[in-house]
């Protein structure tokens, strides 16, 4: 019993170009608020005097509607943020746990954008 090659194949013809396929189209962006924005509102909502905790914090985000567990890592990087560009004051802890407090800067923005509104109405 001898083998045998088989003998090779003739190249197939060229195959028509194929039309690009579309992309699918990205969903939008979600509307609403950004999550550093709703930590402003939270923070200055409170009446805490020593700062409201990051606990604290998530449990207000869900009350508004906020999809806390599956968003967890925005909100961490929110406050980090915050905290770097001096919104936030970090009473207690470090990193994006701990209690926060609004600095005195973004309390008078705050206040001045009320009286805007206030004047406006």
């Amino acid at each position: 019993m001898s083998e045998v090659a088989p003998a090779p194949a003739a190249p197939a013809p060229a195959a028509p170009a194929k039309a690009a396929k579309k992309k699918a189209a990205k969903p939008s962006k979600k509307s609403g608020p950004a999550a550093g924005e709703l930590i402003l509102k939270a923070v200055s909502a409170s009446k805490e005097r020593r700062g409201v905790s990051y606990v604290a914090l998530k449990k207000s985000l869900a009350a508004h509607g906020y999809d806390v567990e599956h968003k967890s890592n925005h909100i961490r990087r929110a406050i980090k943020s915050l905290v770097e560009k001096g919104a936030l004051v970090q009473t207690k802890g470090t990193g994006a746990s701990g209690s926060f407090v609004l600095s005195r800067q973004a309390r008078r923005c705050q206040e001045a954008r009320l009286r805007q509104k206030a004047q406006s109405s």
